[in-house]
């Protein structure tokens, strides 16, 4: 096996244990951690140091585009009533129970089914009689009247301004109210059987005979969803501007004829049997002893269409079903689909009303395409709730095993305290009670997430069972009035089953073990499993090796060895000879430690360890790691725009703007030298060269935030930049073919830059300290390669050695 570690220096190392880990010290450099195993079963890780508005009022003009098969407005005009297109022929979604459907199909306000419903423009449905009972005046300074006559008018549909009426807030006390207008009291919200808050009326609505959809509306009124909160203000139509959701009214009555008793015979005289068939043509449900009586197969009756009671009753609901009319033009009836707003439209909407400007198309067509839409996605939400099934099947089956174990561990505690008399009494009460609590926490955890699934399923296949009723829907207009609502549910609820959803959140090990030897180490030496501690490893020097600034240690167990170990302990000095720390805990035999110094001497060994106890330490092997270091930039963590190449040696940019790349190696000790050539240099730019941290900006100018140390340079003359700070401009600039040296001494804690083998300016920036990225942002018009391992400067090596 095998695990990669990413160590720190001295000021901020990362120390593991069994236990975990924990970082000593702070400000350090962070260390990176991950493993990379050989062999199968084992766990891999890693550680390191304008919203669109309901489209019913005026609209901007659009450049017309005609599409084949879609009318427009030179089109001839279509007939008053479109013949419905055949329904596609897709592949059915897998059917699903009913019985979970019944959320969707009842109103948010009453709690009942919905009765006539309508269509809010935020594609959520109330009852006609609920949304009236909901409406609240508003003052007339809002109405929308005034809102034309001001000029600030952009749909019929006004939404109110939030920030002058608050008509509901989560983090209100539960009352709604119009800040600033004194006819407009102060009225206590309600809650709908569904739990959702809703608005009672200012006033009582006034004693009329007329239907709730005829009944004058008070002026000025407004309505609020119960569901996503949005407000509205109604035009002079009232509730009759709102198109009906006949779409929804069909399932209902499917729903509810499903779910009501047998029919009976229609002809039995005294008592009704049960009827077995209707006949489509007379309209009347026979019992199997009346209908050979009264409608026997010969003659002109034989040619009657006979069918089961269930889908007589459906075909008798469905077939006075009204074709769905215009809410502008209550005469005409819908003939064409506006692209822009999304909804089905008639030819006088098209020739003087507001949608004379946008796309249309065809209504069969959308039809079409807006059913194979939906069915496709409640494909992908079938497989996610199939997926959903057989998770809680494994959750539940985790409840199981979780008890089973529990049992087994608590039988094999309780027969060794009880072998220990009286001196293990007290202390097998605490570890039962530990169990105890491990095991209800495990089985709260599961239980929790099985709740969670099961109501998130439930939902789920609710949502689908209403989508598929939708979809046996005849109605074009109506079906394309909740086609796309739906169709974003079904895809919002597939993303909700994402990853992680339907992993699970607890383990049914038992992750404990028993130690009586710190207690009882007089009585034999008594341990759970084993006996003697584990041999010492050995090192595998031919496995051992250095590169750069990692290091990669491999060891075994003695072939003799009998007594197995739970793991092993890695441990590394902090490369100047001081003390011993823990690097790596675990089972693996073979670890490569990244983050190390540059030119520095590392001392390490490793023990292993059992439950009994820990072995003593191997050999020690001495470690030297790089003197110069070899890097390349980093595409990982390099912005978008970053362009690489030459083994991700050479570096552009695809934007006109600033973009940061950073190199792969960090630097925290040492004095390290690099240079850059310029390849490409177009239009007198201004790149940046220097070093910065992991957690930089990368889509601005290297040394704009506190995280980057720079010298920037154009052509003529050059500046030093750090938190947006520009300090000590110095004449003398770079073309192509000029190279730029880099030179970071953390012994001395300096960064000094060279250009053409010159130092350009004084040193930059002194008191640097911590970890450190060579980095370079440039733009579109300089590319740049990367030259590294390079010895420093005769010359700055003298002055040093003199200093």
């Amino acid at each position: 096996m095998r695990a990669s570690i990413s160590c720190p220096p001295p000021n901020g190392p990362l120390l593991m244990g069994r236990g975990g880990t924990r970082r000593a010290g702070g400000g350090g450099p962070g260390w990176r951690a991950s493993r990379r195993l050989r062999g199968c079963g084992s766990q891999s890780w890693r550680l390191s140091g304008c919203p669109r508005q309901y489209c019913a009022g005026r609209h901007h003009h659009h450049s017309r585009r005609v599409w084949p098969g879609c009318w427009t407005r030179r089109a001839r005009r279509p007939p008053r009533q479109l013949r419905h297109p055949l329904q596609p022929s897709l592949p059915p979604p897998r059917p699903v129970p009913m019985e979970e459907m019944e959320e969707e199909l009842k109103c948010p306000v009453c709690g009942s089914f919905y009765r006539e419903p309508i269509i809010l423009p935020c594609s959520h449905n109330l009852c006609q009689a609920c949304a009236r009972n909901i409406l609240v005046q508003t003052p007339e300074s809002e109405s929308p009247q005034s809102r034309r006559a001001s000029g600030s008018g952009v749909s019929d549909y006004d939404y109110l301004d939030l920030d002058k009426m608050s008509l509901y807030s989560e983090a209100d006390s539960g009352y709604g109210s119009y800040g600033g207008f004194a006819s407009a009291p102060t009225t206590p919200c309600q809650k709908s059987p569904n739990g959702v808050r809703v608005f009672p009326p200012a006033m009582p609505p006034p004693a009329t005979h007329l239907s709730p959809a005829l009944a004058p509306v008070p002026r000025n009124s407004c309505i609020t969803c119960p569901q996503c909160h949005r407000s509205l203000i109604l035009d002079d139509r009232g509730l009759r501007g709102f198109p009906k959701n006949r779409v929804l009214e069909g399932v209902i009555d499917r729903y509810q004829q499903s779910k009501a008793a047998a029919l009976k015979c229609q002809l039995c005289e005294k008592a009704p049997k049960e009827a077995t068939v209707m006949c489509e043509q007379c309209d009347v449900f026979y019992c199997d002893p009346c209908r050979l009586r009264c409608h026997p197969p010969r003659g002109p009756l034989a040619k009657h269409r006979l069918v089961p009671p269930a889908q007589g009753r459906v075909s008798r609901r469905l077939s006075p079903r009204k074709v769905s009319t215009c809410t502008d033009h209550e005469l005409e009836n819908h003939s064409m689909y506006c692209v822009q707003c999304k909804m089905p439209v008639c030819y006088q909407c098209l020739e003087e009303g507001k949608h004379s400007s946008h796309e249309v198309k065809a209504l069969g067509a959308m039809w079409k395409l807006h059913k194979s839409q939906l069915s496709q996605a409640l494909n992908g939400l079938s497989d996610r709730a199939k997926e959903a099934k057989e998770f809680l099947v494994q959750l539940r089956n985790m409840v199981q095993q979780i008890q089973e174990n529990s049992v087994e561990f608590e039988a094999c505690l309780v027969a060794q305290c009880d072998a220990l008399i009286d001196a293990l009494n007290r202390r097998k009460a605490q570890l039962l009670a530990r169990v105890n609590k491990e095991h209800e926490h495990k089985l709260k955890v599961v239980r929790d997430q099985i709740s969670h699934c099961t109501v998130k399923l439930r939902q789920t296949t609710g949502l689908m069972e209403y989508c598929l009723e939708v979809i046996k829907e005849n109605d074009p207009s109506g079906f394309l009035q909740i086609s796309d609502a739906l169709i974003r549910r079904v895809h919002l609820t597939e993303d909700q089953w994402g990853k992680g959803t339907l992993t699970p959140r607890m383990t049914t090990d038992f992750d404990l073990s028993l130690d009586n030897s710190p207690l009882l180490q007089s009585i034999h030496q008594l341990d759970f499993v084993q006996v003697k501690v584990p041999a010492t490893p050995i090192l595998q020097l031919e496995e051992c090796c250095t590169h750069n600034n990692s290091a990669t240690l491999s060891w075994k167990q003695p072939p003799l060895s009998t007594v197995p170990a739970d793991g092993y302990i890695l441990e590394l000095d902090d490369g100047n000879g001081g003390q011993f720390r823990e690097v790596y805990v675990g089972k693996e035999t073979m670890c490569t430690v990244d983050g190390l110094h540059f030119n520095s001497t590392y001392n390490a060994r490793v023990k292993a360890f059992n439950k009994t106890g820990v072995s003593p330490y191997s050999k020690t092997l001495v470690l030297q790691t790089s003197e110069v270091a070899w890097f390349a930039f980093d595409p990982g963590s390099a912005h978008s725009d970053i362009i690489l190449s030459n083994d991700n040696l050479t570096v552009t940019c695809s934007s006109y703007d600033d973009r940061v790349v950073l190199g792969k190696t960090g630097f925290s000790k040492g004095v390290h030298y690099w240079e850059l050539t310029v390849d490409r240099y177009d239009n007198h730019p201004d790149p940046a060269f220097g070093v910065a941290r992991m957690d930089v900006m990368k889509d601005v100018m290297l040394g704009k935030d506190d995280k980057a140390w720079a010298m920037y340079v154009d052509n003529n003359r050059s500046w030093f930049m750090h938190n947006n700070s520009h300090t000590n401009r110095t004449e003398g600039g770079i073309t192509k073919g000029a190279t730029i040296g880099v030179l970071l001494d953390l012994n001395r804690k300096n960064l000094t830059f060279f250009i053409n083998d010159e130092q350009q300016g004084p040193i930059a920036f002194d008191n640097v300290e911590g970890l450190f990225f060579p980095a370079v942002s440039l733009n579109r018009n300089v590319q740049v390669t990367l030259h590294t391992g390079l010895p420093v400067p005769d010359f700055y090596s003298s002055r040093a050695s003199i200093a």
